[in-house]
C-alpha cells in the first residue's frame, strides 16, 4: 500500500467526521473557510509543521500551540477536531485533513478545483472566463481557481481539472510544433 492510501485512510475519517459535525451545524462554509486560513498558516510556517509533527515534542505543548493559534479564531468544532488529533497522536496528518475536509465541501457544493498555471498573474476578467470554461467543461456548479505563475510556459496557460490538462501555454505550443516537424523529417 503507498503512502498517499495510508494516510488518505488516516486523514479520510477525521475530515467526514469534521464535515458531519459542520453539517449538523450549518457550518459547512463557514469551517472551509477557517480550514483554507489554517492551511495558509501552515504553508508560511515550516517551523509550525516540524513542531505539531515532532513526536518527542509533548502533546499538552502542542495542544497550547493550536489554541493560541485558534482559539477565538476558528469554531469550537473546528478547535476541539485539532485537539483531538493531538491526543490520538495524529497531528502529523494535519495538512491531509484539512485538504480532505476541502474536497468534501467542494464535493457537497458541487464544486471543482481547477489548477492554473500561467506566464503571467490574471486578471479579475481572466479568471472569470476560465471559471466559465470549466464549470461549462465540468458541468460543475463552482469552479475554484489554484493559480500559479511560471514564467518559463513564455505564455498563455495550462488548466488542469482532475486528470483533464488543457494546455495553452506557447511552449506547449512550441513543443506540438516541433513534434510536428520531427515527424515529417
Amino acid at each position: 500500500m503507498n503512502e498517499g492510501a495510508v494516510s488518505s485512510e488516516i486523514t479520510m475519517p477525521y475530515a467526514k467526521a469534521l464535515m458531519d459535525i459542520a453539517k449538523d451545524n450549518s457550518l459547512t462554509d463557514q469551517i472551509g473557510v477557517e480550514v483554507a486560513e489554517l492551511l495558509e498558516v501552515l504553508d508560511g510556517s515550516e517551523e509550525l509543521t516540524q513542531f505539531l509533527a515532532n513526536p518527542l515534542i509533548d502533546p499538552e505543548a502542542k495542544k497550547g500551540v493550536l489554541r493560541q493559534i485558534a482559539e477565538g479564531k476558528v469554531n469550537p468544532f473546528l478547535l476541539n477536531v485539532l485537539l483531538l488529533l493531538v491526543d490520538r497522536n495524529r497531528i502529523m496528518f494535519l495538512d491531509g485533513v484539512l485538504e480532505q475536509y476541502q474536497v468534501l465541501l467542494r464535493e457537497l457544493n458541487q464544486t471543482v478545483l481547477a489548477d492554473v498555471i500561467s506566464a503571467v498573474d490574471l486578471s479579475e476578467e481572466q479568471a472569470t472566463v476560465i471559471k466559465e470554461r470549466v464549470a461549462g467543461l465540468t458541468g460543475a456548479r463552482n469552479v475554484e481557481l489554484s493559480v500559479q505563475i511560471d514564467p518559463s510556459l513564455l505564455g498563455g496557460l495550462i488548466v488542469k481539472v482532475g486528470s483533464q490538462v488543457i494546455d495553452a501555454s506557447l511552449r506547449g505550443q512550441l513543443r506540438r510544433i516541433g513534434i510536428q516537424l520531427a515527424a515529417t523529417a
